[in-house]
């Protein structure tokens, strides 16, 4: 539990890592419904929320807000643990019982969650024994390296390890950056997820 706090770095720099995941995502899956990772700028008043989802079950969401950040994870592959949303202070509550962030029936689903108030040093982690941070591995990790080795086994293509760095650093998206990721990318509903997501132009 330690060593996974130890891996996140502090509110800003996770935000700017879930944001280039979710940017690459755009460009390497423009639907949708098919990307892994995403992250939505506009989600509410004062309000964004990136997520996760493997198509199998697995997914995670994080909400970042001018109080702090609140993070829920569910592994399919771990047996669900509402009851480690008990530790989750009461500032984040409302998210807790956020119906976007349950199963399809209302019910809480979660192996891990983690939060960090503006005011903390330091992440705080509830998470069953069995685990459950490996579904964070590639945001805890946060290179370009790691995601091109991830991204080019999950979409099954060759990235160039400069564009990645690219957006991991977050510059601007232009024309060729795009297309040299996806060359069949459309720029102009790409332009629709670069302000979503609330990426730097």
């Amino acid at each position: 539990m330690d060593s996974f706090s130890g891996k996140l770095p502090d509110i800003a720099v996770v935000r700017d890592r879930c944001r280039s995941l979710a940017m690459l995502d755009a460009i390497l899956s423009p639907d949708w419904e098919g990307r892994y990772y995403s992250f939505d700028s506009r989600w509410g008043e004062g309000e964004e929320v990136a997520s996760m989802r493997d198509g199998c079950g697995s997914d995670w969401f994080m909400v970042f807000t001018s109080t702090g950040v609140y993070a829920r994870g569910f592994d399919r592959a771990v047996p669900n643990s509402p009851d480690l949303l008990n530790q989750v202070p009461d500032i984040f509550r409302a998210y807790v019982e956020e119906p976007s962030f349950t199963d399809y029936d209302g019910s809480p689903i979660v192996t891990i969650c983690f939060w960090r108030e503006v005011s903390d040093s330091a992440w705080r982690i509830a998470m069953t024994q069995e685990g459950g941070e490996d579904l964070f591995a590639l945001l805890a990790e946060g290179t370009a390296e790691a995601y091109r080795e991830w991204a080019e086994e999950y979409y099954e293509i060759e990235l160039d390890l400069k564009v990645v760095q690219h957006i991991f650093s977050l510059h601007p998206i232009t024309r060729e950056v795009a297309l040299s990721l996806n060359p069949e990318v459309d720029l102009a509903l790409l332009a629709q997820d670069i302000a979503e997501i609330g990426y730097p132009e």
